[in-house]
């Protein structure tokens, strides 16, 4: 873009940034506030801030010591996890918490400008941006109480820089998997051919070389696999649900801490869990197919696919810890930066599971863990909604990449060009 077009798109663009800078500061300062008010009414149960106050300054202490916390049930992240949680060791001064604090405050910062020049670049929509930055303050304090901020951060920007580099892209796809696992997916959906070569082969080198430095530098990297294989089926999981409402029907199952969360235990839970995880193998599989059967890509088929991957991967996981909706805000809004994405109703549906997401935890926290029928109502709706938001956004994931004879009106007959694609459509390569 000529110098003279880039000062006429900022021209145009200011007006619309202000406002949005306005709300990101209004909504963090809000965060911080309840943050601050953790555990007083109305917000519900306490304790949101003890996993940095307590669980990551503890790890801290052993991960500074140069070895992962072997044989701590709790510790159940993969060995990328380690250098964020040392992370505030880097701003001296500060207590762990508050440092904590700061890094997830300038990670979220971040993820906001990078949705912004998203938008802005080539003067396409700033509902990304208003997306993230309205939407992950409905989640109350918990944000900035976990991780899940700078992993989502790892993920959004390995997608956005898709389109200039698939090197980097897959380099920030791997360090995010190494970290929690999951931002793998954004790899889901890059075009077939040399950018999906580039970007797979630079995150392979780059998960490699970074597990052997942290194998060299620390000791016990590989531990947190026997804890992760230990757990159950978490009260907020889709399969939690299932058994809430079994309790008002007699089943004689019982809720307990487990593993650092709220678990049933008793009779069918194995099944339970086994049903999750071959529904996930299922997910696994509806996407392989996706993919080799998608013959149509645009701009955002790798940003839907990774919204529409993880989705699947969330509803049928044996936990749904409400911070998992900050994964999912953060893929809605990376589709939000493209007019060409399929989500935007999914982006909604998203939108409403994090609002009541904030009511299940903490605010109505000892409701779900009593089963009551408020706790598994609100459960209910807010695994209802994610499902619905998972099958949608695995629909109109499928019809969009479909080949063109595929979604031919009827009555139509294919035209000897057919096997071409379309002209706005990007190519596989």
């Amino acid at each position: 873009m000529k110098p003279w077009m880039k000062l006429r798109t900022a021209s145009r663009t200011m007006p619309r940034l202000l406002p949005l800078a306005a709300a990101w500061t209004a909504t963090r300062v809000l965060m911080l506030w309840l943050l601050l008010q953790d555990g007083r009414a109305p917000l519900g149960v306490g304790g949101v801030a003890r996993e940095v106050h307590d669980l990551y300054a503890r790890w801290y202490g052993v991960l500074a010591d140069g070895t992962f916390p072997a044989g701590d049930r709790l510790w159940q992240y993969p060995p990328g996890a380690g250098p964020v949680l040392l992370s505030p060791g880097l701003l001296p001064g500060l207590t762990y918490f508050q440092a904590f604090v700061v890094l997830t405050l300038a990670t979220d910062l971040l993820v906001t400008v990078a949705l912004t020049r998203a938008g802005t670049r080539t003067g396409r929509s700033l509902r990304g941006a208003a997306l993230w930055t309205a939407v992950l303050p409905l989640l109350l304090h918990i944000p900035l109480a976990r991780y899940d901020v700078q992993v989502t951060a790892l993920a959004v920007i390995s997608l956005l820089t898709l389109s200039r580099s698939t090197r980097a892209c897959g380099v920030f796809a791997a360090l995010g998997a190494l970290v929690k696992v999951w931002p793998a997916l954004a790899l889901i959906g890059t075009p077939r051919g040399r950018t999906t070569k580039e970007a797979w082969t630079s995150a392979a080198v780059t998960a490699g070389v970074l597990l052997l430095a942290l194998a060299t530098l620390f000791r016990d990297p590989f531990d947190f696999l026997r804890q992760q294989g230990g757990r159950g089926v978490q009260i907020e999981s889709l399969g939690g649900t299932v058994l809430s409402f079994a309790r008002h029907a007699g089943w004689p199952g019982r809720v307990g801490y487990r593993y650092g969360a709220m678990e049933f235990t008793g009779p069918y839970v194995t099944s339970i869990a086994a049903a999750s995880l071959a529904l996930t193998v299922v997910a696994f599989g509806g996407l392989l197919l996706w993919r080799l059967r998608a013959r149509r890509w645009t701009p955002a088929t790798p940003y839907d696919a990774a919204l529409s991957a993880v989705l699947l991967f969330t509803v049928t996981s044996r936990v749904i810890s409400p911070q998992y909706m900050v994964w999912l805000i953060g893929l809605a809004a990376v589709c939000l930066t493209s007019r060409h994405t399929t989500q935007r109703p999914v982006a909604a549906l998203i939108t409403a599971a994090t609002a009541v997401s904030a009511l299940a935890y903490p605010v109505l926290y000892d409701d779900v863990v009593a089963c009551t029928w408020t706790g598994s109502t609100l459960m209910l709706v807010r695994n209802g909604l994610l499902v619905t938001a998972a099958a949608l956004s695995f629909h109109r994931l499928w019809t969009a990449a479909a080949p063109p004879a595929a979604i031919r009106p009827e009555g139509t007959e294919p035209s000897h060009n057919s096997h071409h694609l379309p002209h706005e459509t990007v190519s596989a390569s």
